[in-house]
């Protein structure tokens, strides 16, 4: 298949570019382990790689994705909590010491959430999706009811709601409120423009998202 064929052919570049320039620092892990001191929630969308963005080494930063850049809250039940797990294993085994929810601009994730257009879909035909921005229900409703639920500025206030829902969720679990509360972790959110190429960072005062320059 040409894409996978266009992948070996991004291998081959680095093993023959990247790998040489960085052998040092893959000798560093090899011996030493990772320890990375951030963790970045983002999304699965093809176009915002936290990596890429933040022009980053190996072994800078733990990342999970997924749809929405999403955290479940804190619970018990049976069942695979694959991002808890991913943050368990960030907070408590590697020690982070900061969290980034990093969301961004034209998330399908949020635009679902928002239109609802996929609740009731059986798997395979969103269903899936549909159960895991059930998350976003709850914030949806102030946004619809300023914004209304299509275009792009009720889009967008979808996608900051959900960076704050993930951070709130973070918060339900005891561990990492009892480390936020001693200041050994930091919460942040933030926003990725596609259209713009601009971070975006959540004041915590001001509840507002400010440009990087």
């Amino acid at each position: 298949m040409p894409e996978f064929a266009a992948l070996l052919n991004g291998y081959r570049r680095f093993r023959n570019d990247g790998y040489p320039r960085q052998r040092a620092r893959y000798d560093q892990l090899v011996a030493e382990g990772q320890s990375p001191k951030l963790m970045i929630i983002g999304c699965s969308d093809s176009r915002v790689d936290p990596a890429q963005i933040f022009d980053v080494d190996p072994g800078e930063i733990f990342v999970v994705r997924n749809v929405a850049a999403l955290v479940p809250p804190f619970e018990t039940t049976p069942g695979h909590h694959g991002v808890s797990a991913a943050v368990e294993f960030a907070v408590q085994m590697l020690q982070v010491k900061q969290i980034l929810v990093m969301g961004h601009g034209r998330c399908g994730g949020c635009k679902a959430a928002l239109t609802q257009d996929l609740h009731g879909n059986e798997p395979g035909e969103g269903g899936f999706v549909a159960d895991w921005i059930h998350l976003l229900d709850e914030a949806r409703e102030p946004v619809a009811a300023e914004h209304g639920t299509v275009g792009r500025a009720a889009e967008r206030a979808m996608e900051l709601e959900a960076v704050k829902v993930s951070l709130a969720n973070l918060r339900t679990f005891p561990w990492i409120a009892e480390k936020e509360a001693s200041g050994a972790l930091k919460l942040r959110g933030a926003f990725f423009a596609i259209s713009e190429g601009v971070l975006y960072v959540l004041n915590d005062e001001s509840g507002e998202f400010e440009p990087i320059e």
